[in-house]
């Protein structure tokens, strides 16, 4: 007697992780969805650099995506490799180290590499004023640290080569501004970053549906035994 309940105690006890396992599936298909189908962020008034972040700490994840200003001088320059934007374009781009204090600095994504040359006019000794948008460091490496080629976008690659505090994160610019007027050049858009929950809606359902087969499947087992005993 003893022996059989144990039995059906492991029986339902596998039952239900399979159907719990099936309805965390479930939530997550439901969570998906929801994301894909909002509305996109958003565009909030740009605010001072100064006032969302702060050299030498983390970036709150709150303030990735914010639009930002920032002035300063740009103090150093680096090919970024295989970098994508939103439309999913894949290129090098022209990423500019950006001193806005005395002693701070954070890196500005200008635009494509191959447009470096396009203004001759901004050199080093200009000021200059800078829109965009705030985003979080990359942690993961598109290319190898070499000479005036960073990795990623991050600035913990380029410690060693700056005496100045670094901000976390970088600035995607949509818009400079040096004393002589705009520069006029193209610029990138962020890449988009969606739910990180990994699959298809689709995907997690189909799990769930192998999940409560599974469950069904055990619950079925103590009948079929009966039968094949018959």
């Amino acid at each position: 007697m003893f022996k059989k309940f144990l039995e059906y105690t492991s029986l339902l006890l596998i039952v239900a992780i399979f159907i719990g396992l099936g309805l965390w599936q479930l939530d997550r298909a439901r969570s998906l969805k929801e994301i894909l189908n909002s509305p996109p962020p958003a565009v909030s008034a740009p605010v001072a650099l100064q006032e969302l972040a702060e050299p030498r700490t983390s970036l709150d994840k709150q303030n990735d995506n914010k639009s930002v200003t920032a002035s300063g001088f740009y103090v150093a320059n680096f090919r970024a490799p295989n970098q994508k934007d939103g439309a999913g374009v894949v290129n090098d781009w022209e990423v500019a180290l950006l001193q806005v204090d005395t002693n701070a600095g954070i890196l500005v994504v200008r635009g494509l590499w191959s447009e470096r040359l396009q203004e001759p006019q901004l050199s080093m000794s200009n000021r200059v004023e800078v829109a965009g948008i705030l985003r979080a460091h990359q942690s993961e490496d598109r290319a190898l640290n070499s000479p005036g080629v960073i990795s990623r976008l991050d600035s913990s690659v380029i410690v060693s080569l700056t005496d100045l505090d670094l901000y976390d994160g970088y600035v995607i610019a949509s818009d400079e501004k040096v004393r002589e007027g705009v520069i006029e050049r193209t610029r990138v858009t962020p890449e988009l970053r969606t739910a990180r929950i990994p699959g298809f809606y689709w995907q997690h359902i189909s799990y769930v549906v192998v999940w409560w087969l599974m469950a069904a499947v055990v619950l079925y087992l103590p009948i079929y035994r009966r039968r094949v005993a018959a």
